[in-house]
């Protein structure tokens, strides 16, 4: 594995294909004054997740796991202008970080913003019987994928893209008897995700900025 070509074909990709966007880049230094953890998307992955929901005709977008709020930009970005992102985030100081870059990208109006187990949101989520999503993006604590899995079904409606990132954790997914949780959790989010009757599914590895993983795909069935 060769980190530095990695690195350097992801920075020639994002230069040649992603328009110099002060705001995003305003959001990434703002995520680092903060002190959070650099584990955002990388900026290739950033404009996929915003181009699918394109594709997808998004209207209505739920994100499991904010942080910064760098991936919820490029998401709401792809919204109409009376779309709806919900996004959760377990921990507040992430969430008003969040909340700041989202503002200061103009994107206030359309992303709601909630803090707390993810879990516990959801089923809050669930109870107000809100309209289905159109696309749901999982990357959030990876033991609880699994059961973020099942709320996501629940949200869904038939056509309803469900995207999961780090399900590869450098190849460590290939390991059966790991002790990591986050491993074990992946292996048992992509069983299930597998044999789902509802979910049509497969998976991708990927190299770059962010190292080698990859992210699961699913489409809900009728």
């Amino acid at each position: 594995m060769d980190q530095n070509l990695w690195n350097t074909v992801d920075r020639y990709l994002a230069d040649t294909l992603i328009s110099p966007d002060q705001r995003i880049e305003d959001a990434l230094e703002a995520n680092a004054c903060a002190g959070l953890p650099a584990i955002d998307v990388a900026p290739s992955q950033g404009k996929l997740l915003h181009l699918l929901a394109r594709v997808q005709g998004a209207r209505r977008i739920l994100e499991i796991g904010t942080l910064g709020g760098y991936s919820t930009i490029w998401l709401a970005r792809a919204l109409p202008s009376n779309g709806q992102l919900v996004t959760l985030e377990l921990e507040p100081k992430h969430a008003a970080v969040a909340s700041s870059n989202i503002q200061r990208a103009g994107l206030s109006s359309l992303v709601d913003i909630r803090v707390g187990p993810a879990l516990d949101s959801l089923a809050a989520l669930h109870a107000e019987k809100p309209a289905p999503f159109d696309f749901i993006f999982l990357d959030a604590d990876k033991p609880n994928n699994p059961n973020y899995l099942e709320w996501a079904v629940q949200l869904s409606r038939p056509g309803t893209l469900i995207l999961a990132d780090n399900v590869v954790r450098e190849g460590s997914i290939v390991e059966e008897a790991s002790t990591d949780p986050r491993v074990a959790g992946t292996r048992t989010f992509l069983e299930n995700l597998g044999n789902h009757p509802r979910l049509d599914a497969t998976a991708i590895q990927t190299v770059g900025v962010k190292g080698y993983d990859g992210f699961a795909l699913a489409i809900v069935k009728a």
